[in-house]
């Protein structure tokens, strides 16, 4: 069993949030999900995106997601992987300081991190994607590119992964994000 943080904010993706905190805990793993200047037992609301032929996403209300740990309580160094979804959330979670400072821990480690969507804007952000290969969200691929990343255009359903860096473009890569980081944090299903 491996402890795995998640970032989280008010209008995290719905499916991001969700579908990877289940298939987590669905196998045997602890996970944390924390969101600045909130406590355990709140929640953050969140936001379905979704693909219906326009320039970009739509957007819609979601569900109200959980919280089961306290972000100012959380201690990076007890955790053995990072998760950050996409939606809305990373655009202003990157702006907290401690955010920051909590991806950077996870890279200087060399710890798994899994982002997926626009939770590459905390990588960004964090200034931890010199030198790596990171999928996104293609909007915040500029931005992966000025943070010393190499962005990679890739199909909206896969992942990539670059060391310890699992990424992907948006929540239709679930099966092949999910599938990544289980690799990565050496997972092994018996079945």
């Amino acid at each position: 069993m491996k402890r795995i943080l998640m970032l989280v904010g008010d209008y995290v993706e719905d499916y991001e949030v969700m579908v990877p905190f289940q298939t987590l805990l669905t196998v045997g793993h602890e996970v944390h999900a924390v969101c600045p200047d909130k406590v355990s037992g709140q929640t953050v609301r969140t936001a379905i995106h979704d693909f219906e032929g326009d320039q970009t996403y739509s957007e819609k209300p979601g569900h109200n997601f959980a919280l089961n740990a306290t972000f100012a309580e959380i201690n990076p160094e007890d955790y053995d992987a990072l998760v950050i979804p996409g939606g809305r959330a990373p655009e202003y979670i990157r702006l907290n300081e401690r955010v920051l400072e909590i991806t950077r821990h996870f890279a200087a480690t060399n710890k798994p991190i899994a982002a997926v969507c626009h939770g590459a804007l905390v990588l960004t952000a964090a200034g931890v994607l010199e030198g790596k290969g990171c999928s996104a969200y293609p909007a915040c691929g500029p931005d992966v590119t000025r943070a010393g990343g190499t962005y990679q255009d890739i199909p909206v359903d896969q992942a990539y992964v670059d060391g310890n860096l699992v990424t992907a473009p948006a929540w239709p890569a679930h099966p092949a994000w999910m599938a990544a980081f289980l690799k990565v944090l050496g997972t092994r299903i018996e079945g």
